[in-house]
């Protein structure tokens, strides 16, 4: 095959929502440190996009996105959108350099980005940095040997420790997290720092944040937690609090794992792992399984024909206080064709929550439904499959490209899956969902 090659001086693209896509067999060559500026654009990397020492810049008032089939590589990214805009990932990328902030924000939208271990973080702030609603890390690794203070790649954490770590891995991550204490949530930040040598440390870490990351919580009474072992979560409590340089500090910390501030006892009573309905001949069998419970009262069973009006079915005592897993299950011995099915958990404070809401049909046939279609945020997909199996959904737009692609695990009965698409500019997109050694089901969806 051919191979065209660019030689990149520098590039400023003007238009509104374009793209710029590197096609496969091609090469986008960077010479020196050229700048590549896209204002109001996608970028595609199907190819072999090689930005040398180079800086691309993303600008203007539109999000744009980072896809393609190949990961991108990048020396040095710069973040110059509007307020509202952000520049979103639709597949992993690696920056070997700097992330330099000047406004809006970078979304992981669920992809990882790898600093390796010479990248950094610059320039964040309230009003442009990194978000991450709906998963995805950075990472950075280096040698921590005695630390003082250290803030691997800019990430927000110092580390100080007479103990020589040897080689750590830092990942810094965006969702709220849930842990065992209490009625719910974290700041929109936690680390996972995980060390060669992970023992009597005796360390000190300095947790920073951002006002916009606060996620409701009172900032005047964050404290650390941290979970060394799933699902437990401990609060460490703080030994150092600056609401107004935003960061909670505690000394003495023998071990590292992941680490998040919150408020005191302040985690989801029932952390639910995952719900699952199956056809047993004329009944239906629901099962679920619980990562751990506090205060928990019993379970509801509800069945709905419209997924709107809910009649209980039965209840499932629960465990009431538990740090271990816990499985459940219910049978509905007079099932109604096409119907909904969720749990609802009510905790000994009468407060609720449920899970999501699986359509359950018995038959033999496997079923494949997606919607809404049109989508705007959230694309989901219902499979009724009769083995259980592993997964990818992909996602390529009208001209062929790979835009997202991600991994689930189906269990055998009925599976509710969902795919983050607010990030993608309208137009026409194809879904396909590959699993049972091959099985494969595609669909058109319009993206508004």
């Amino acid at each position: 095959m051919q191979k065209i090659f660019f030689i990149v001086l520098a590039v400023i693209a003007y238009s509104a929502s374009a793209q710029l896509t590197v096609t496969p067999g091609s090469q986008l060559n960077f010479s020196g440190n050229a700048q590549l500026v896209l204002l109001n654009t996608d970028l595609i990397n199907n190819g072999n996009l090689n930005t040398g020492t180079g800086k691309v810049t993303f600008l203007g008032n539109v999000s744009s996105d980072i896809s393609g089939s190949q990961t991108t590589q990048f020396y040095a990214l710069e973040i110059n959108k509007g307020a509202a805009s952000s520049v979103v990932l639709q597949r992993p990328v690696n920056v070997s350099q700097q992330i330099n902030f000047l406004a809006g924000n970078l979304d992981l939208n669920g992809f990882n980005l790898d600093l390796g271990n010479t990248g950094s973080l610059n320039g964040e702030q309230e009003t442009s940095h990194v978000i991450g609603a709906s998963g995805g890390t950075i990472s950075f690794n280096t040698l921590l040997n005695a630390p003082s203070s250290a803030n691997p790649g800019n990430l927000g954490i110092l580390i100080t420790s007479s103990q020589n770590l040897g080689n750590t891995i830092i990942r810094r991550g965006h969702q709220s997290q849930a842990s065992l204490n209490g009625s719910g949530s974290s700041v929109l930040r936690y680390y996972d720092i995980t060390p060669a040598v992970n023992s009597s440390l005796n360390a000190t870490l300095r947790f920073n944040y951002l006002t916009a990351e606060l996620n409701g919580l009172d900032e005047n009474a964050l404290i650390q937690w941290e979970k060394q072992t799933a699902p437990n979560w401990v609060a460490l409590g703080y030994d150092g609090r600056n609401t107004s340089t935003n960061y909670v500090e505690e000394n003495g910390i023998s071990t590292f794992g992941r680490f998040t501030l919150s408020t005191v006892n302040n985690a989801l009573p029932v952390k639910f792992i995952s719900f699952n309905t199956q056809c047993n001949g004329s009944a239906v069998l629901l099962t679920w399984k619980t990562a751990e419970e506090q205060n928990s009262s019993y379970y509801l069973v509800q069945r709905s024909a419209d997924g709107v009006d809910w009649i209980a079915e039965g209840n499932v005592q629960a465990a009431g206080n538990a740090n271990t897993e816990n499985d459940y299950s219910y049978i509905d011995n007079a099932p109604v064709a096409n119907s909904y099915y969720r749990i609802a958990e009510y905790d000994l404070d009468g407060k609720s929550q449920f899970t999501k809401a699986l359509l359950t049909s018995c038959s033999s046939r496997e079923v494949f439904r997606l919607w809404p279609n049109p989508v705007t945020d959230v694309l989901y997909i219902n499979m009724t499959v009769n083995t259980s199996s592993p997964a990818i959904i992909k996602l390529y737009d009208g001209k062929g490209a790979l835009i997202k692609q991600q991994s689930e695990s189906l269990l055998r009965g009925n599976n509710l899956l969902n795919v983050n698409v607010k990030g993608l500019a309208s137009g026409v997109y194809f879904a396909t969902i590959t699993y049972n050694n091959g099985q494969l089901y595609t669909q058109k969806v319009m993206k508004e």
